[in-house]
C-alpha cells in the first residue's frame, strides 16, 4: 500500500518553499500525496493563494477554514481553536501515515496539535531555529516537541533540536529548502515583472517586507513608522512592498503600508500576495530586502543582494555578511541604507556566499527519508544529551 503523507500548508510563502517537495512526493509511485490548505490560503484579504496551488496542478484535499476577520490575540486564539478542530475531523477522513508541515505559524501548531492526539506521525521542516522578536519562536519549539521526525538547514540547527530532547536518529540536517525553489524555477525577466505588476524599475529599487512584533509590548505600528519616514526621504528609489501576514497587529502594519503609498504613488507599489515567482524574480533586480522576513535571511543571500534586517524579529538565525542588522530607529535604518549603498559593501555583495546552501537538493532528500522510515514505532522518549 501507498505512504500517505499529507502536507500543510497556510500561506503563500509557506507553500512557495515546500512546493518542490510536494512536486518531488506527488512524481514517486510509492507514495499518495495529500495536501491541506488553510489560513491565509483560503483569505480574500490575502489573496485566496490556495488557487496558486491549483494553478500548479496540485488537488487540495481539504481546505480549512480558521482565519477570522481579527488580528487580536483573542481572535488568533479563537483561530487556532477552530484550526484544531478542522485538522482533527480532516484526519479522520483523510487517515495520512504521516502529516509534514513548516515552520513555526500558529495554524501549523494547530494542525500538529490534533496529529498528536491523534496518533499521527508528524515531520516537522525547520526546527532549532530561533526568532526572538516572535510569538512564533515558542510555537516551532513546542511542534518540535510534538514531531517524530525533523528536518533542519544547518548542523547548528540540529544541535539545538537535540537540545531539545528529541533523539539525534530522527534529526536530518538536509539543507534549506527554500533554496531548492531557486535553483529549480526558470525566473522572469524585467520587462516582464514590470508588465505583470505595473511597475517601472528605477536606478535604485528595494523590496519592503515587515511583519509585526509579536512579542512584548504592541510597538509595531510605532517601529513600521520609523521605517516608513526612512523611506519617504528616498524620493529616487523605488519601494515594493509586500504585505504583512495575518500575525497579531498585521492589518496595522497593512494599513500603514496603504496610505504611504497613497501618498507617495509615484515611487512606491504595494501587493497583497507577489506569489513565489514574481517574489523571486524580483530579488534578482532590486537592490535589497528591506524589513524583519525571514526571506532577507534565508533567499537574498543567493542573489547576492543586501538585506537590512530590522528589529529582533529574526533574532537568533543564522546570517550570511550580505545582511545588515539594524535597531528600530530613524538614526539607525538611515544608517544601514547609507552602509548597503556604500562601495565597501557593494563591492563586498559580489562574492557573499549564502551559509544555507548545500550542493545537493534538500527536496530529494527529504522526500527518500519520508519514503523509508518506520513508522511502524513512532514512541518518543527524552532524549539526554548527558
Amino acid at each position: 500500500m501507498k505512504r500517505k503523507i499529507c502536507v500543510i500548508t497556510g500561506s503563500r510563502s509557506e507553500y512557495g518553499i515546500l512546493k518542490p517537495l510536494i512536486y518531488e512526493i506527488a512524481e514517486d509511485a510509492d507514495l499518495t500525496l495529500q495536501i491541506i490548505a488553510t489560513a491565509m490560503h483560503l483569505s480574500p484579504e490575502f489573496g485566496l493563494t490556495y488557487q496558486e496551488i491549483e494553478n500548479d496542478g496540485f488537488k487540495i484535499n481539504e481546505k480549512i477554514e480558521t482565519l477570522l476577520s481579527s488580528d487580536t490575540p483573542v481572535g488568533i486564539s479563537k483561530s487556532m481553536g477552530l484550526t484544531i478542530i478542522g485538522f482533527a475531523e480532516s484526519y479522520i477522513r483523510l487517515v495520512p501515515d504521516i502529516v509534514i508541515g513548516l515552520g513555526d505559524r500558529f495554524e501549523l501548531m494547530s494542525a500538529v496539535t490534533a496529529a498528536h492526539i491523534a496518533g499521527i506521525p508528524v515531520a516537522h521542516i525547520g526546527g532549532g531555529e530561533v526568532t526572538e522578536g516572535a510569538i512564533d519562536d515558542a510555537f516551532r519549539h513546542s511542534i518540535t516537541k510534538m514531531s517524530q521526525f525533523h528536518f533542519v538547514s544547518v548542523e547548528e540547527y540540529s544541535k539545538r533540536v537535540i537540545q531539545l530532547g528529541e533523539n539525534p536518529g530522527r534529526v536530518f540536517c538536509v539543507g534549506e529548502l527554500a533554496l531548492d525553489r531557486i535553483e529549480g524555477m526558470p525566473l522572469i525577466s524585467k520587462e516582464e515583472i514590470e508588465d505583470r505588476l505595473g511597475i517601472q524599475f528605477s536606478r535604485r529599487n528595494i523590496l519592503v517586507t515587515y511583519h509585526p512584533v509579536t512579542i512584548g509590548d504592541d510597538v509595531s505600528a510605532e517601529q513600521f513608522r520609523f521605517l516608513l519616514d526612512v523611506l519617504a526621504e528616498h524620493n529616487e528609489t523605488n519601494i515594493i512592498f509586500t504585505k504583512a501576514n495575518a500575525d497579531t497587529y498585521g492589518r496595522i502594519i497593512n494599513k500603514m503600508i496603504d496610505e504611504y503609498v497613497a501618498r507617495h504613488d509615484a515611487n512606491s507599489y504595494s501587493f497583497d500576495s507577489l506569489g513565489s515567482l514574481c517574489y523571486l524574480s524580483l530579488l534578482q533586480y532590486v537592490d535589497a530586502v528591506v524589513g524583519n522576513s525571514s526571506s532577507g535571511i534565508v533567499e537574498a543571500p543567493s542573489f547576492r543582494i543586501g538585506t537590512i534586517n530590522i528589529g529582533d524579529r529574526q533574532k537568533g538565525r543564522i546570517r550570511s555578511e550580505s545582511v545588515i542588522d539594524c535597531k528600530s530607529t530613524n538614526k539607525q535604518i538611515s544608517l544601514a541604507f547609507e552602509k548597503l549603498y556604500s562601495d565597501n559593501f557593494q563591492k563586498e555583495l559580489k562574492s557573499v556566499e549564502n551559509v544555507y546552501s548545500m550542493k545537493d537538493k534538500s527536496a530529494a532528500k527529504i522526500k527518500d527519508v519520508l519514503k523509508g522510515i518506520d513508522l511502524t514505532s513512532v514512541k518518543k522518549s527524552f532524549y539526554d544529551i548527558n
